[in-house]
C-alpha cells in the first residue's frame, strides 16, 4: 500500500530519536512474500494490508500475530487541471473510460492503480511500480491512479484526490504482522513507532 512512504520514514525516525540502540533494516514486498519471509524468520515484523471483509490471511503455521493499526480510504488522485480540476468528487461512471495508471498485478498480489471493481476493460496507459513514478504521471495530466487517503499529504504540486461516488467506499486496512509469542522488546520498540505514526 503506502506505508513504505507515508508511514514508515515517520516511525522510523522516531524510533531513532527513542531508541537510537536498536537498528532496523527494511524491505518492501508483496503480502504473500512478506508473510512467508515472517515464518521462514528472515523478518521479524511486517507491516501489511488487506481488503475487506478482512479474513486471516491463510491457515499456516505457525500463526502470526495481526495488530491492527488503521484503516484508510482509497481515492483517486488525478492532476488539478484537466476534466476533474476543482472538484472533490467524480462518479465511478465517469472513471469508465478514463486513462489509468497502474501498478502491475498478479493472480497472488494485486496492486493499486485502477479503482476496484471498475466495470468494463480499464484502460492502462502507463504502468508503474513505484508511487513516485505514478504521482509524476498523474501531475503531468497523463492519467489517473487510485491511492489511499492517506497518502495524500505526499502529493506532488498539481495533483489533488477524488472521492468516488455512485459506489461503496474502498477501505484497506493497515496491519503489522509477527509470528505469536510474546514479542522481544526490540519488535515492541519498533511497533510502537510505526502504530503511533499511522
Amino acid at each position: 500500500m503506502s506505508a513504505g512512504s507515508a508511514i514508515l520514514p515517520a516511525a522510523l525516525a522516531r524510533l531513532v530519536k527513542a531508541d537510537p540502540q536498536i537498528t532496523v533494516t527494511t524491505r518492501e514486498g508483496t503480502t504473500p512474500s512478506l508473510i512467508r519471509a515472517l515464518r521462514e524468520g528472515s523478518l521479524d515484523l511486517a507491516v501489511l494490508t488487506s481488503r475487506p471483509p478482512h479474513r486471516p490471511f491463510d491457515s499456516e503455521l505457525p500463526r502470526l500475530h495481526l495488530e491492527t493499526v488503521a484503516d484508510t480510504e482509497l481515492v483517486v488522485a488525478v492532476a488539478s487541471t484537466g476534466d476533474f480540476a476543482g472538484r472533490t468528487t467524480v462518479h465511478i461512471d465517469e472513471l469508465v473510460d478514463a486513462a489509468w495508471i497502474a501498478a502491475p498485478s498478479s493472480n497472488s498480489e494485486p496492486l493499486l492503480g485502477v479503482w476496484p471493481g471498475l466495470p468494463g476493460r480499464p484502460r492502462v496507459v502507463h504502468s508503474a511500480r513505484d508511487w513516485l513514478t505514478k504521482l509524476q504521471l498523474v501531475a503531468g495530466g497523463l492519467g489517473v491512479t487510485t491511492v489511499p487517503s492517506g497518502l495524500s499529504p505526499m502529493l506532488l504540486p498539481g495533483e489533488s484526490v477524488l472521492r468516488v461516488d455512485g459506489v461503496p467506499s474502498e477501505i484497506r486496512r493497515l496491519l503489522v504482522a509477527r509470528l505469536c509469542g510474546h514479542p522481544t522488546p526490540a519488535i515492541t520498540a519498533v511497533t510502537q513507532p510505526i502504530t503511533s505514526t499511522a
